[in-house]
């Protein structure tokens, strides 16, 4: 049994403590997830593991390491009325950060970590019927909710993808932009996705992330689920990528573009 302490400073409504119950419960509610994992892990090379350390998990995270911070929990499927909450809007400012990627019809974009296709819907929108949006999860579960939304005729242009837990299954410099909503931080093997990634940029295209500032204290989020600027732009520029700029147009997230080296 589990029990919550909750401050006003760190809650500050009920979404986020909903939020915080949904990511103890994905501590039960994963197996699927976990059985993905066991199976890429296996696949995972004794040069890329080195770059991970293992410690005794927090409250929050997997107790593994990843250039000095510890990887979350990712949120299980069982949270997917969380990420279609009404009042998400007024928090994320999703009005404010589409005109940040400057999508354009025709465009191929990848939602990394889809979820419930929250983004991927608005970003279909935005690209129009000759573009394309594949909205990447790596929960099965997800990908059969992404496919309904898909299945509507004014999202005909979301191809739902299942990937694995390092690879974003994606083909060789097919997309002209990635983007990783809060879904960065929680990657279970987070330089081996974004070499995937990077893989399936066409040249010059870009990579999003949108991480909950971990400098800012009044950000109700748990610590292991907001990444610094720098921290983000560290892990990043180890990759085929250079730093472009970043957006702090949100009232919560940071938005930091890279673009991929030619």
């Amino acid at each position: 049994m589990f029990t919550f302490k909750f401050s006003a400073t760190r809650c500050q409504s009920i979404s986020q403590i909903v939020f915080i119950i949904l990511s103890a419960l994905s501590l039960f509610a994963c197996s699927d997830v976990a059985t993905t994992r066991a199976t890429s892990s296996a696949n995972t090379n004794q040069s890329s593991t080195s770059l991970y350390k293992k410690s005794k998990p927090s409250a929050d995270g997997i107790g593994k390491i990843y250039m000095g911070r510890e990887i979350a929990g990712v949120m299980g499927w069982q949270g997917a009325s969380w990420l279609e909450r009404e009042e998400r809007g007024r928090e994320e400012r999703p009005d404010l950060l589409l005109p940040e990627l400057d999508l354009k019809a025709g465009m191929t974009v990848a939602d990394i970590g889809a979820g419930t296709g929250y983004y991927s819907r608005l970003m279909a929108k935005a690209v129009g019927s000759s573009g394309t949006v594949y909205a990447v999860d790596v929960q099965p579960q997800m990908v059969a909710m992404l496919k309904d939304a898909a299945a509507k005729p004014e999202f005909a242009n979301i191809k739902p993808v299942l990937s694995s837990v390092n690879d974003v299954k994606l083909s060789p410099q097919s997309i002209d932009l990635a983007i990783m909503v809060d879904v960065y931080h929680e990657l279970e093997f987070p330089h081996e996705v974004m070499t995937s990634i990077i893989a399936a940029l066409k040249p010059e295209g870009r990579v999003v992330f949108v991480e909950y500032r971990a400098e800012d204290q009044r950000v109700p989020i748990k610590e292991v689920h907001k990444m610094t600027e720098a921290q983000v732009k560290r892990e990043a520029l180890m990759h085929q990528l250079t730093w472009e700029r970043t957006a702090s147009t949100l009232p919560w997230q940071h938005v930091i573009i890279f673009k991929k080296k030619p």
